[in-house]
């Protein structure tokens, strides 16, 4: 008699009978409808297996891995970082430690699940330890890719190769103690503007501000104040910095051309209102400016190769398929700067190994198995046929877009297309885990378990009460497995 889950009762996606001995590998390269109560039957006879790599360890391919392991799949998570959680563990800001202790709670659920395993310290990719091509051959039937978006996007402008422009993610990662880019030096100045409206900004600002204490942080929005991206809630962090007399200066200057497309420039002044009922003392002189319906044009350099400058030309708005779009005017200006710092989204990493368009992998226009209108499938543009057995989901599916909760979701939806991409196949008649281990642990030098994440989790811990801080973090790869190994001292400050 076939076993079916019931989505009503269990609250799961149900896909006809319980999936058993799936084997899911999880790779980092670092939603409910229930209206579709029951997913096409996968035939799951006696002994069957089923062989899945779900490539990502953050938010999407952690929740992806617990869909899959709650429907009866193993488990296993590969990661580029030691260290799991993606963007949740090194995108946050550092001193939210309430919320990403949250974070860290589930992800540490998914990880202790009994039909889970995890392998961290592992590069998935072209130039990585290990290729798609590789894990294919491994005998994986199906690959999920949760990798997020790993790349840079940058404008072309000129001067962008001059020391002292960087992108956002970079200082991000920096900040956050994500190894390498916690061991590089960033020149930071003392008047920096950073391009974007986005709440990634507001964290640049925010360590900026509180942590370097600069004298100017001016943020450049190419569009006016309604389509900033950033909420009140992260304005909070930085508004008792704001230059409020600038900042109607500002708004004043641009009316004009707001009022051509039906704007009010008073929302904008609601916005800080209501932030700065609930500032945040920041400690800081440090002033913070933003200036609406501006562009970048070109940084200029001094002699030695350095930020000396930031032109900028000035936009007007217009309205085009019904989206706002911003329009050089010709006019241009000079901004004081000494650092500039690109937070305007990311794209995904085209060294990978999958077929890119824009800043995204190319996904099955027509899909096969949609889920809710969308497709997880990887699609190959030159041969005009899908990528047999490849899906995507967060933010490799699309950049940029949403934060944990959205992830969570996708990661969830994309599971679901997977498995319903194994009811068109056999089982296994053997999976090769053992097989399958012992060419992970050859591709990389230290493979790191759940095990070693454990012990690495009480060291950081015990370092943290040692030095009276809630959080502590090895800031180098070497130092973690090192720690893990036993072979690093806990240090007194």
């Amino acid at each position: 008699m076939d076993r079916r889950l019931n989505v009503f009762e269990t609250g799961t996606y149900s896909f006809g009978r319980v999936l058993n001995n799936v084997e899911v590998f999880l790779v980092d390269g670092s939603g409910s409808n229930h209206s579709e109560a029951v997913h096409k039957a996968v035939d799951r006879s006696a002994g069957g297996n089923y062989l899945v790599g779900v490539i990502g360890a953050g938010p999407a391919g952690l929740f992806a891995a617990k869909h899959l392991a709650a429907q009866g799949v193993h488990v296993a998570l590969l990661n580029r970082d030691i260290k799991p959680g993606g963007l949740a563990e090194y995108g946050i800001y550092p001193d939210k430690h309430r919320m990403k202790e949250g974070l860290r709670q589930q992800f540490r659920q998914v990880l202790d699940m009994p039909n889970v395993s995890y392998y961290g310290n592992l590069t998935v990719g072209r130039n990585g330890d290990i290729s798609l091509d590789d894990l294919r051959r491994l005998g994986f039937q199906a690959l999920l890719v949760t990798v997020g978006a790993q790349g840079t996007k940058w404008l072309g402008l000129p001067g962008e190769e001059l020391e002292g422009v960087y992108h956002a993610k970079d200082i991000v990662y920096h900040y956050n103690r994500l190894p390498p880019f916690s061991e590089r030096q960033f020149r930071i100045g003392r008047k920096v503007a950073v391009i974007g409206v986005g709440n990634v900004m507001l964290d640049i600002a925010h360590w900026l501000i509180l942590d370097r204490q600069v004298d100017e942080v001016i943020a450049l929005a190419r569009r006016g104040p309604s389509e900033v991206k950033f909420t009140r809630t992260e304005l909070e962090y930085v508004v008792a910095n704001l230059d409020r007399a600038a900042f109607e200066a500002e708004l004043v200057r641009i009316t004009p051309r707001i009022r051509l497309l039906g704007q009010d420039p008073s929302e904008a002044r609601l916005l800080v209102e209501a932030a700065l009922k609930r500032a945040l003392p920041t400690g800081s002189n440090s002033i913070f400016r933003i200036q609406f319906l501006v562009s970048p044009s070109r940084v200029v350099g001094d002699e030695h190769g350095r930020v000396a400058g930031l032109e900028i030309e000035n936009n007007r708005l217009s309205m085009l398929d019904g989206e706002v779009k911003a329009r050089g005017l010709g006019t241009y200006r000079m901004l004081d700067v000494d650092t500039v710092i690109f937070a305007i989204g990311d794209r995904v990493d085209q060294t990978f190994g999958l077929p890119i368009q824009g800043n995204e992998f190319v996904k099955n226009p027509v899909p096969r198995f949609p889920v809710d209108g969308l497709s997880f499938e990887v699609y190959d543009p030159e041969r005009k046929q899908p990528l047999e057995g490849i899906f995507v989901a967060g933010w490799s599916r699309q950049a940029s877009t949403g934060l944990v909760g959205v992830a969570r979701k996708d990661g969830t939806l994309g599971a679901r297309a997977v498995l319903e991409y194994l009811s068109t196949l056999s089982p296994l008649e053997v999976v090769p885990l053992e097989k399958i281990r012992k060419h992970l642990a050859a591709a990389c030098k230290t493979v790191v378990t759940r095990t070693e994440l454990l012990r690495l989790e009480a060291i950081e811990r015990q370092q943290a009460q040692q030095l009276g801080l809630e959080e502590f973090k090895f800031t180098s790869n070497q130092e973690m497995l090192e720690a893990i190994l036993g072979k690093i001292e806990i240090r007194e400050p």
